[in-house]
């Protein structure tokens, strides 16, 4: 133990003595090798402090990573939170404006619910402490089952809005022939079978901690992050056809459906690689110990928590079709407030009891 509190063990290799060093600065601990030294000074003492220039760190204690999970959740919540507000606001404002509802505004719809049950169980989700994920109990299993299945269910209505995009604007079908119950099927219905198949595969093959989560060497999870995968590249495909068809063909055409059309191009050319972007990230996560590592915890925790604010304001909130529709309401609210403003206050003038009545029936007819 020297004046820099380091314990240092010799250990003989084959070019010599190589330096194991346990360092203890401000009670992190610090490993490193290589090569260190004390210098013999000119009046035959040793020098005060040994020389580490040639040792490297082989093992770092991770004391700026707790911080920085501990901000990642943070930021986790704060999205999911502000994600689950917007997207209950958007689901209300679909729900009540019934002069909207066609079958772009459905899918919208639809896809917001998903994202809205995919957030209630990711709350879910952090009630279950260690331990219960430890012992692997049945409802812990079910609620991964259930998130997962709402995971999926988000893909394939992005994938459903792709391909509506592409059947009425590069296919040129009328939407009048599309219908409604063959994408609530897409959307619904084929994740189910996939789920299922994930779920029989991790209770015969990979049965522990709740279903949730991949190690490495394990590949259960495939099952349906590979179709969700498949989905992506088949929604950017479309999206290219897309946008090279409104490149060309509808750059003149300025009728009103055309105008909806692109604004619905634009919000999915928007949302389409951010969601593919946040669900890309969890299969190039960097790993290590360096500063690219912190990068990913971040910018993963923020995208993929904001997910469901994103969708509310490119699907409705910069929607001009609901934009429109609640000023509609808004005036409509407010023309009925001021009428009864103006007949109560016809009411309450002190007259004679004829004069009431006529005086009441002339203001209405007026208004």
């Amino acid at each position: 133990q020297d004046r820099d509190h380091m314990s240092s063990l010799l250990l003989l290799d084959d070019e010599g003595w190589v330096c194991l060093h346990v360092a203890y600065f401000n009670c992190f601990l610090f490993l490193l090798a290589g090569s260190a030294y004390r210098e013999c000074m000119d009046n035959g003492t040793w020098a005060l402090k040994i020389n580490y220039s040639n040792c490297e760190p082989i093992l770092e204690e991770k004391r700026n990573y707790p911080m920085h999970y501990k901000i990642a959740l943070i930021i986790n919540y704060l999205g999911h939170c502000i994600s689950v507000g917007a997207l209950v606001v958007a689901f209300v404002l679909f729900l009540c404006l019934r002069s909207i509802r066609c079958l772009r505004n459905i899918i919208h719809w639809n896809l917001i619910t998903t994202f809205i049950l995919r957030n209630v169980m990711w709350f879910l989700l952090q009630l279950i402490d260690h331990n219960i994920h430890e012992s692997n109990e049945p409802w812990c299993r079910l609620i991964t089952t259930v998130y997962n299945y709402f995971v999926v269910t988000n893909f394939f209505w992005m994938f459903v809005e792709g391909c509506y995009l592409h059947t009425a604007i590069v296919m040129t079908y009328s939407t009048d022939k599309l219908r409604k119950w063959v994408f609530l099927f897409i959307g619904w219905c084929i994740p189910c079978p996939i789920i299922v198949a994930w779920a029989i595969g991790k209770l015969y093959n990979e049965n522990e901690q709740c279903w949730f989560g991949k190690e490495p060497g394990k590949y259960m999870d495939y099952i349906y992050q590979g179709p969700v995968i498949l989905v992506l590249l088949i929604n950017f495909v479309f999206l290219f056809n897309i946008v090279r068809i409104l490149m060309t063909k509808l750059r003149a055409s300025t009728t009103s459906e055309t105008i909806q059309y692109r604004k619905a191009v634009k919000a999915t050319l928007v949302l389409l690689p951010l969601l593919g972007i946040t669900y890309m990230l969890f299969f190039v996560n960097p790993g290590g110990d360096d500063i690219s590592q912190i990068v990913f915890i971040y910018f993963n925790s923020f995208l993929q928590s904001f997910q469901g604010f994103f969708v509310s304001v490119f699907y409705c909130f910069l929607n001009g079709e609901v934009r429109s529709a609640v000023r509609k309401r808004w005036h409509r609210w407010q023309d009925n407030h001021a009428l009864r403003v103006r007949v109560a206050r016809a009411m309450s003038i002190p007259t004679s009891p004829t004069r009431i009545s006529f005086h009441s029936i002339k203001q209405t007819t007026a208004v």
